[in-house]
């Protein structure tokens, strides 16, 4: 059967929904992301300069207020709270609401908590609060202060999410929330972090403002010394660079722990945290740590550093916090700097952070803006004045609506018996009663509504006081309405009266963090972190190290004990401060830290194990290295040079390569350059000595060297630098421990490169200078 595909008409593309728009692609992602951009920005993430408040916090206090948990009263389940605020006002999820409403109620993360919490809310260690069934809260005073004339019109209302209830768009306390508690927030394209202040100098700093609109922030910054932080430590930046973050609203404050024993009898914090043990030993005391920072994770990051002996000055960290915060640093020894430990600290760890500021808010008409501190508190004084103008015109209007029902009252009184008249004969006494004398319906209403108790006498007189005085009163606020003077007067008056409640000799209101200028850190050098002791550096043929304590004379190295089978190699006086330069055959240097070998009581560890030796190279040299000090460095072909210690000092375990071999040639010569030697002698294995002036060896960090001695047979057997007034010395054969010394060295005495001859009667069959 042939396919009628063919016959039917060709298919149209479907129709488009009714509600669709064709736009592009781009346009219409742009539009959409931009939406939500501005909805994070504005609803979410930034604060309002008026209130400090996020929506989160301004529902959750609101939600609270509504359920009566005031700080007169009982507390609440968590769980409630969270119920509310997510059924009525925030459809978030319960976790972030319950996150938020934990934090307005640490005391370590506000510097005046909004939330008063019973129960697990968290602590300083960094642990989370317990679950929301568990825990209870109310408000504190500050919230209701911060909440204090929402019922007095001070500010406009809006329709919550679904339309059934309303809440505030501000509250419009004048506890100054914003600077005094901080805040911070990451919405899209931008952030804010703000630091918590001293309530009190802000509002020193608001009056000062209201006194002289035109005052500095050099004057403003006499108030405001800087931040605050409920955990307290110390501010250490200059006056310069806090003048800097406050003008332009951006910078930052590095914050640092603070060492104390504790607060002496008149309040002061002792500021050394030495704290004096038996025997001359002593610890340091850790009284307050920076904010932000958790004391868990702070103790187990320096003990981190102690496990990884990157602070070799420090024995131990231990928490005995109980109500107040206490860790103790035990150092290594009695001997350690306490200066040179603490600022090691400041630069290793959490101890000294960085509070990063960004005073980016929203402001009167929510644009996000950053703002100086000047600039920030000339705004929230404007919101505070307008606050005031409507509080004033919202009780205009409640006077106003009492002196009308008032004036019937009084009308009522003066008129009695005709009054009851007209109620007892007329079937409709209303309509009457306002044509007969003038009466508005809510004055009517009222009068028909007065209870027979109080058509007293007395009552009338009270009506014509309160009269009186809600005239007097009205007048007062009309007043106040019109003038700006009278209005900065009021305020005033109510920021002094706020600032008795929260006085820095209050003790919610004195300050808890110090400013002090202080240095940057600086790089403390290991040797400084590093107790100096003197040891012997012991080294086997076998490659096994280990460190003595003390210095051992050399006629008794003889003594020190091995594995059967090995023997002593090399051994050196040293501190434990020093670096050990360790030579190999095939021209590498590298390098170990006297403090970290084995103690002396075992036989130590393999050296192989520290660094990364080639299993066909053998061990030249072992020397403590010197920071001025020089080598010089002779391979088994005759060259040779001079180079600094400081340029073979191995970072690394795989070490630093120096010398450039020949092939079949080896490192045969590594000896100390002592600061008087100006000769140079050689020697070879065919028994040829050579001596010629230092100053024909060139000084190198790398490479083969010159020719220091000819041979044709065979090759350089032992090279040595000596003062040539002083003479050439070489051990005496046997276990004598004698030298003998030539001084008549002139038949050796030739350029560079020679060959040589025989060396003086009594030169050592081994062909080595000792």
């Amino acid at each position: 059967m042939a396919s009628t595909t063919d016959d039917l008409p060709p298919s149209e593309p479907p129709n488009p929904p009714g509600d669709s728009i064709d736009t592009p692609f781009d346009s219409a992602l742009s539009e959409r992301y931009l939406v939500y951009a501005l909805s994070t920005i504005t609803a979410r993430s930034l604060p309002d300069l008026r209130d400090g408040l996020k929506p989160v916090h301004r529902r959750l206090l609101w939600a609270m207020r509504a359920m009566r948990l005031d700080p007169s009263q009982g507390y609440k389940k968590s769980a409630r709270v969270v119920g509310d605020v997510i059924g009525k006002f925030h459809p978030h999820g319960d976790t972030a609401v319950y996150d938020a409403m934990v934090r307005l109620a640490q005391d370590f993360s506000l510097r005046y908590p909004l939330v008063d919490g019973q129960g697990n809310f968290g602590n300083i260690d960094g642990d989370n609060a317990a679950a929301y069934r568990y825990t209870e809260a109310r408000l504190t005073r500050v919230a209701i202060n911060l909440m204090q004339g929402l019922d007095e019109g001070t500010v406009d209302f809006r329709p919550t999410y679904n339309g059934e209830d309303e809440e505030p768009e501000i509250m419009p306390g004048l506890f100054p929330n914003l600077l005094a508690n901080g805040a911070s927030g990451i919405a899209v394209g931008m952030a804010t972090n703000i630091p918590p202040h001293n309530a009190a100098e802000v509002i020193g700093a608001a009056l000062l403002l209201i006194e002289n609109q035109n005052a500095e922030l050099s004057e403003l910054l006499e108030h405001v010394k800087g931040p605050d932080f409920p955990t307290g430590g110390i501010v250490v930046d200059s006056p310069e660079t806090i003048f800097h973050a406050y003008e332009t609203g951006r910078g930052g404050f590095r914050v640092r722990a603070r060492f104390s024993t504790g607060k002496g009898a008149d309040g002061s914090w002792e500021d050394s945290g030495i704290e004096k043990l038996s025997g001359g030993t002593w610890q340091l005391v850790i009284s307050e740590i920076p904010y932000g920072v958790a004391k868990g994770k702070l103790i187990e990051q320096i003990a981190q550093l102690i496990a990884d002996k990157k602070l070799p000055i420090l024995e131990d960290v231990r928490d005995e916090s109980a109500e107040d915060l206490r860790i103790v640093l035990e150092p290594k020894s009695r001997n350690v700097d306490p200066e040179v430990l603490k600022e090691s600290l400041f630069r290793l760890t959490d101890l000294e952070s960085r509070f990063a500021l960004n005073l980016n808010v929203l402001d009167a008409t929510r644009t996000p803006k950053v703002m100086g501190l000047k600039q920030l508190l000339t705004e929230w004084l404007q919101h505070q004045i307008i606050v005031l103008v409507r509080r004033a015109q919202h009780r205009i209007a409640k006077i106003d609506d009492r002196l009308e029902l008032v004036a019937g009252y009084i009308i009522a009184f003066l008129n009695l018996d005709r009054i009851i008249e007209i109620i007892r004969t007329e079937d409709e006494p209303k309509p009457v009663m306002i044509a007969e004398f003038t009466l508005t319906d809510r004055q009517a209403e009222a009068i028909l509504n007065m209870r027979l108790r109080s058509l007293r006498k007395l009552e009338e007189m009270e009506l014509k006081r309160e009269q009186a005085d809600l005239t007097a009163e009205r007048e007062e606020l009309a007043k106040l309405v019109e003038s700006p003077r009278m209005q900065k007067t009021r305020l005033r008056k109510d920021l002094e009266k706020l600032r008795t409640v929260y006085g820095l000799e209050t003790t919610l209101g004195a300050r808890r963090t110090t400013i002090a200028e202080a240095a940057p850190t600086r790089e403390i050098p290991l040797d400084a972190m590093i107790e100096k002791e003197p040891v012997t550096v012991i080294l086997s043929k076998r490659g096994w190290i280990r460190a003595q304590r003390g210095h051992v004379a050399a006629d008794q190295w003889g003594d020190f004990k091995f594995k059967e089978g090995d023997e002593l190699l090399f051994a050196a006086h040293a501190q434990t401060t020093d670096k050990l330069l360790i030579a190999a055959s095939d021209g590498r240097f590298f390098t170990v830290g006297a403090d970290k070998l084995p103690g002396g009581r075992g036989f130590g560890e393999p050296l192989r194990l520290m660094v990364d030796i080639d299993p066909e190279a053998r061990i030249v040299a072992m020397i403590p290295a010197s920071a001025e000090g020089r080598l010089l460095l002779a391979s088994t072909s005759g060259h040779g040079f001079v180079v600094q210690m400081s340029e073979v000092v191995a970072e690394t375990r795989k070490g630093r390569s120096v010398v450039n071999l020949k092939p079949k040639a080896a490192l045969a010569v590594v000896r100390p350059v002592a600061p008087g030697d100006d000769s140079v002698a050689a020697v070879g294995e065919n028994r040829k000595l050579v001596v010629f002036p230092l100053a024909e060896v060139p000084v190198m960090a790398r490479g083969q060297g010159v020719m220091l001695q000819r041979y044709r047979d065979g090759g350089l057997s032992d090279a040595v630098s000596f003062a040539f007034a002083e003479g050439l010395s070489w051990a005496m054969g046997g276990d004598t421990g004698r030298t003998r010394t030539e001084t008549d060295l002139a038949p050796w005495r030739v350029a560079r490169g020679a060959a040589g001859r025989m060396p003086p009667t009594g030169f050592p069959r081994n062909n080595r200078f000792g």
